[in-house]
């Protein structure tokens, strides 16, 4: 197993008595412009929505631009890295925090990681041997800011940062490590434009970045294929074993519910942990936050159709919740083993709000993961497991939705008709208005997934052609073993896919049409070859190599059109099942 000091050998640390980041000139004329466009645009009955700042007091040292401006604006790239250097600047003599490079965004900025725990002697540099296995503490990923108009994460880092680090008294990171990406995608979150264009569902700020990178993907679907530097810049840390707990923080987009922060473990069924994350580790946060006022459930909306999550409708169709595919950041975390988590702040709350519930959410979820070592346990057992090539659940390719949904009470906010309301608020759409009755409806909560095709481990693992470059490049990419041969010179057994046919989606997504296979398996014998190379069923990223390898994957390399030139009816499929045992050691 590599451990982290190996892993970020290969980035640069930027020094720890580097000098303070100066801050970029001031951009609010720009943030001016982009809202008074906004205005100016706006239809002339629409009453002009101004935000009422909500100052912090007192104010903190440092502070974010949210908190100098009452969340009325979020914060700039370049104040954050400036802000994080003053944090840093500020630490105190227990605390050690790093800065990374880990890559660069499409458009050239660097993408930082944070690194903070506590000083485990006066002379250490550094966190690594608080993070190499075998280890006595959980090492927990927070991710903000993928979505980049989505900003209350982002900003709860940030001040979250500030605390820990500067505080000598006893805190979260006597318990814990903690990595945080506060703005995954910089790109995005530098691509100002009015809230009504960029974020159209959500309640301030008026000037907000985009969804999408630099290069126009959304980076939220990009973890299987790996097109973007920001995602190949991430999959080491997600990949290597040494990250325990990944916490992915976003913003809803739609229902008007009654919670301030919904939540979703990994939906992808395969993913061993997914079942004790969501129903004991995130329904046992649910209570406590409750007790303190702050009401949160598990991630849905009122429909699972598009555009039908916001009606006047007074009965509900249902609780939905959205996507099992590994595509999505906390769906693949959760097939490495580990615990994986989804935060999405409530985007019809006013900004400070939204960020103080992500605050508590994070926290809680922090002090309950460093209170308990049986969860670093769970993810040490089940990581050993998958590295033996054990399965528990088999290898799940395709899903539904549940079929079989639980009764329970689901808050719901009323809305009311009102033609004379179309921008009184931002992100309600116009004609409705928000009467603020909240009362619980008796729904059908669809918030998991069920298997609909799950296959065995092949005891060998996969054979995959050594002349696709493409593939192996995207295996090392997900930090699948790919050995060169197989070992020993007796024939194989292996199953190939036989192609009855091929369907290709009719519309691009992502720049790509996605591909569904049918067809059935034929056994075969062959001798080893060095045409070959060999993909090993014992590793810890099994369930990830399946994903990926398997014909009939509704989230895999096929998927993606890595093999789209070799893919015929009454062909074969270019990737082989290793029926035959073979020792990984």
């Amino acid at each position: 197993m590599k451990t982290v000091g190996v892993v970020l050998s290969a980035v640069v640390t930027l020094a720890a008595c580097s000098t303070a980041r100066q801050p970029v000139s001031n951009d609010a004329s720009e943030r001016q412009r982009i809202a008074g466009e906004a205005v100016r645009t706006a239809p002339r009955r629409a009453p002009a929505w101004r935000c009422a700042p909500d100052l912090p007091s007192p104010m903190p040292s440092p502070a974010t631009r949210a908190e100098r401006t009452g969340f009325c604006e979020t914060t700039s790239y370049e104040e954050a890295m400036a802000f994080l250097d003053t944090v840093r600047l500020k630490a105190a003599p227990n605390r050690i925090m790093r800065l990374t490079r880990l890559g660069v965004s499409s458009r050239g900025r660097p993408l930082i990681a944070v690194t903070v725990c506590a000083r485990s002697s006066r002379t250490a540099a550094d966190c690594d041997q608080l993070m190499a296995a075998p280890r006595r503490r959980p090492v927990v990923l927070l991710q903000a800011n993928i979505h980049a108009g989505e900003v209350e994460g982002k900003e709860a880092v940030l001040a979250l940062l500030r605390t820990v680090v500067t505080d000598a008294k006893p805190n979260l990171l006597d318990s814990l490590t903690l990595i945080v990406i506060p703005m995954y995608n910089a790109d995005g979150n530098e691509a100002l434009g009015p809230q009504s264009r960029n974020r159209t569902a959500q309640l301030g700020p008026a000037v907000i970045g985009e969804r999408a990178n630099g290069a126009g993907l959304d980076l939220n679907r990009d973890y299987i294929k790996a097109e973007a530097p920001e995602t190949r810049a991430m999959l080491p840390m997600l990949t290597n074993g040494s990250v325990d707990v990944f916490v992915d923080l976003h913003t809803t987009n739609g229902s008007y519910h009654g919670y301030t922060l919904t939540w979703s473990p990994s939906l992808h069924p395969g993913a061993p942990l997914a079942a004790f994350t969501g129903d004991t580790l995130l329904t046992g946060i649910r209570r406590r936050l409750e007790q303190r006022g702050v009401k949160t459930y598990a991630y849905g909306n009122f429909s699972d159709s598009y555009a039908r999550e916001v009606t006047l409708d007074a009965k509900k169709e249902g609780w939905f919740t959205y996507d099992s595919r590994p595509r999505f950041g906390s769906n693949y975390f959760g097939l490495t083993g580990g615990v994986s988590v989804l935060s999405e702040a409530y985007s019809h709350d006013p900004f400070g709000v939204r960020v103080r519930s992500t605050d508590a959410f994070i926290r809680e979820l922090l002090g309950t993961i460093g209170a308990d070592p049986t969860i670093l346990a769970r993810v040490t057992a089940t990581r050993r497991a998958l590295a033996s090539g054990i399965a528990a659940r088999g290898l799940v390719l395709e899903t539904q939705l549940t079929t079989s949904p639980r009764q329970d009470d689901v808050l719901v906010e009323a809305l009311e008709a009102d033609p004379d309301s179309l921008l009184a608020e931002p992100g309600v759409p116009p004609g409705i208005r928000r009467t603020g009755r909240i009362a619980p409806q008796r729904l059908a909560v669809r918030d998991r997934f069920d298997p609909t095709r799950v296959t065995t481990v092949p005891p060998g693992g996969w054979l995959v052609e050594a002349a696709d470059t493409a593939l192996l490049t995207l295996l090392a990419r997900h930090g699948v073993e790919v050995r060169a041969r197989v070992p020993g010179s007796a024939a194989l057994s292996v199953e190939r896919f036989y192609l009855d046919s091929v369907q290709r989606s009719p519309r691009a997504f992502q720049g790509h049409r996605e591909v569904r296979l049918f067809g059935h398996w034929v056994a075969l014998r062959m001798k080893p070859s060095p045409d070959w190379r060999w993909v090993p069923a014992a590793q810890r990223q099994l369930l990830v190599a399946a994903q990926l390898l398997e014909p009939q994957s509704n989230d895999g390399a096929t998927t993606w059109n890595l093999f789209d030139e070799r893919l015929r009816m009454g062909k074969y499929h270019p990737v082989l099942r290793l029926l035959t045992r073979t020792a990984t050691r």
